[in-house]
């Protein structure tokens, strides 16, 4: 606890010495133009000399994950929403008065980076910097490098560092956003309409679960969270809505786990002149088709089981 609380007060100083210097510890004018995914494939497959004779630039921002100090010169690997890349940061290029300001960046900065792109003796893909800035002074520390962030309560609690410091957590985010468009690009081809149902019912329906309890204000009413939004898809339905769903946030009063949230989102649609068959072909098809899109096959493993997401 004490090292930690030392490490905080050193980013601290540095962030007043910074100010001293007057340099901004929380600037916004720095445009990006680049992500790190980009550059990679703009520039990975070109060998060095090729690289060399394009002469590619680079202009982007991302967190200091890495930091290799040489003296007069530093190797960084700073990462953006799109992955990592490394920097090469060099006393006589950016000059002593940036790289004096630069000696005061740390481990979890947020900086802007713009220089030509280039292969090192090892040949993996660099940015050689002209300029570099600061964005966001990181006070607190990242969790230590090669234990990672392990403690589950931690991780919960604290989701933007899961976010920072495990990738598999990060492509858990983007894969599941990518799902919910699968999904409305699923259910839209076959001309079912999105709607919105009221969260806020007087009488909690739709399935058996113990609900969230409010009050309305200007009604003086207690109102109940949704547990489901199927009594008003069903009415819908019932006024001319022949293909409905709705991607909805749930509440349900009934506990808590590291698989279990009382507030869950959910899918549920409505198809008239239908049988349950034909809803279980349609759901077979969608998960099927978005499988394809996410994984590239119909056999997932998961938790050392061979899953299939279709019958065939």
């Amino acid at each position: 606890m004490e090292e930690k609380l030392s490490e905080t007060q050193q980013r601290i100083s540095k962030l007043e010495a910074l100010k001293q210097m007057g340099v901004s510890p929380f600037p916004n004018d720095f445009a990006v133009k680049h992500t790190a995914k980009e550059i990679i494939a703009r520039c990975g497959g070109l060998e060095k000399e090729v690289l060399e004779a394009k002469n590619e630039t680079a202009k982007l921002a991302g967190r200091i994950m890495a930091f290799r100090d040489f003296g007069r010169a530093s190797f960084l690997h700073i990462q953006d929403r799109t992955g990592k890349i490394q920097v090469y940061i060099r006393k006589d290029l950016i000059g002593e008065d940036a790289y004096r300001i630069f000696r005061n960046f740390d481990v979890g900065d947020i900086i802007g980076v713009e220089g030509r792109i280039f292969r090192t003796k090892t040949n993996e893909l660099t940015i050689e910097a002209k300029e570099i800035k600061l964005l966001t002074k990181s006070i607190l520390p990242l969790p230590e490098k090669w234990h990672g962030l392990t403690d589950v309560e931690t991780r919960y609690r604290q989701r933007y560092l899961d976010l920072i410091v495990n990738p598999e957590v990060r492509d858990v985010f983007i894969k599941r956003t990518r799902i919910i468009q699968l999904i409305r690009g699923f259910l839209n081809k076959r001309d079912f309409i999105e709607v919105e149902t009221p969260m806020m019912q007087p009488i909690p329906g739709g399935a058996a679960a113990r609900p969230f309890i409010t009050h309305h204000n200007a009604l003086d009413i207690d109102l109940f969270l949704r547990i489901a939004p199927e009594l008003y898809l069903k009415r819908l339905v019932i006024g001319g809505f022949e293909r409905v769903y709705e991607i909805n946030r749930n509440f349900r009063n009934e506990g808590i786990s590291t698989q279990h949230n009382p507030e869950f989102t959910m899918l549920e649609f409505y198809l008239a002149y239908a049988t349950f068959e034909d809803l279980m072909t349609l759901t077979e098809e969608m998960i099927s088709s978005i499988a394809r899109e996410i994984c590239g096959v119909l056999k997932v493993d998961y938790q050392g089981q061979s899953v299939s997401v279709t019958e065939k």
